[in-house]
C-alpha cells in the first residue's frame, strides 16, 4: 500500500475504534454494538480493492483486538476484520465511485452478518461459546440493523476521503493524452530530432540522414588509410 493509503487508514481506523469503545458500547443497546471499525473497513475496502481491504482490515482488526477492554484472544477479530475487507473489495465500484445505495448496502449487511457468524464461528473452536448465551439470532439482526442504520453517515463519507487522498495524476490525464504525442516526445527527448509537427519534418531527417552518410564515409575512408 502506498503511504498516502496508510496514513489514511490508520487515521480512520484509530478514530472509528475510540468511538466504538468510548461512544458506542457505552449505549447499551440490545444486542449487538454497532460496528463503526467494521463500517471503515468496508468502506476504504471498496476503494482499496481486496488487497488493500485485506491489509487494513487484518490491521483494524488486530488494533481491536489489543485494545481495552478486549476480553477475547488476541488475532481472532483481526482474521474476521481481515476475511471481511478482502470480500468487501471483491465487489468494489469501478473507480471506486458509487452509482447506487442499494449494492453498498448490501455489502454492509452481508459484512455485518458474515462478521458475526465469522467471529462466533471462530470463537466456539477456541472454546469461547458466549455467543451461545446471549442468543445467535438475535446478534445477527441487531448487528445487521445498526449497521445498516449508521452506514449512509459512514461509509460514503470514507470512500470520498480515500478517493480525495488517492488521486493519481497519470490516470486523471490519461484520456487526455495521444499515443502519438508521448511516442514523439520520447524520441524528440532522445535523440533530438522532431518526429512530424512540422512542415520540414521529413526533410529535416532525410538531410541529416545524408550528413550522417557522408561523415560515416570519410571515417571510413581515414581508417583505410
Amino acid at each position: 500500500m502506498r503511504l498516502n493509503r496508510i496514513l489514511l487508514a490508520a487515521a480512520l481506523v484509530v478514530v472509528a475504534l475510540v468511538i466504538q469503545v468510548s461512544v458506542l458500547a457505552r449505549l447499551h443497546l440490545p444486542g449487538a454494538v454497532p460496528d463503526l471499525l467494521l463500517l471503515t473497513v468496508v468502506g476504504l475496502a471498496m476503494v482499496y480493492g481486496h488487497v488493500g481491504g485485506a491489509l487494513v482490515g487484518f490491521g483494524a482488526g488486530l488494533l481491536a483486538d489489543l485494545a481495552p477492554p478486549a476480553d477475547h484472544a488476541a488475532g481472532r477479530y483481526a482474521l474476521v476484520l481481515c476475511v471481511i475487507g478482502y470480500c468487501a473489495g471483491l465487489v468494489r465500484p469501478e473507480n471506486g465511485r458509487l452509482k447506487s445505495a442499494i449494492g453498498p448496502m448490501a455489502v454492509v449487511v452481508a459484512a455485518a452478518v458474515g462478521s458475526t457468524l465469522l467471529y462466533a464461528g471462530v470463537g466456539a473452536l477456541v472454546g469461547d461459546t458466549a455467543a451461545r448465551h446471549v442468543g445467535l439470532t438475535g446478534l445477527l439482526f441487531s448487528a445487521a440493523l445498526y449497521d445498516l442504520l449508521l452506514a449512509p453517515f459512514v461509509v460514503p463519507g470514507v470512500m470520498w476521503l480515500a478517493r480525495r487522498t488517492d488521486n493519481d495524476p497519470l490516470t486523471e490525464s490519461g484520456p487526455s493524452v495521444k499515443a502519438g504525442n508521448i511516442s514523439s516526445g520520447w524520441l524528440s527527448s532522445g535523440t533530438g530530432l522532431r518526429v512530424g509537427g512540422g512542415r520540414g519534418g521529413l526533410g529535416t531527417l532525410k538531410a541529416k540522414a545524408r550528413t550522417r552518410s557522408a561523415r560515416v564515409g570519410r571515417i571510413k575512408g581515414v581508417k583505410r588509410l
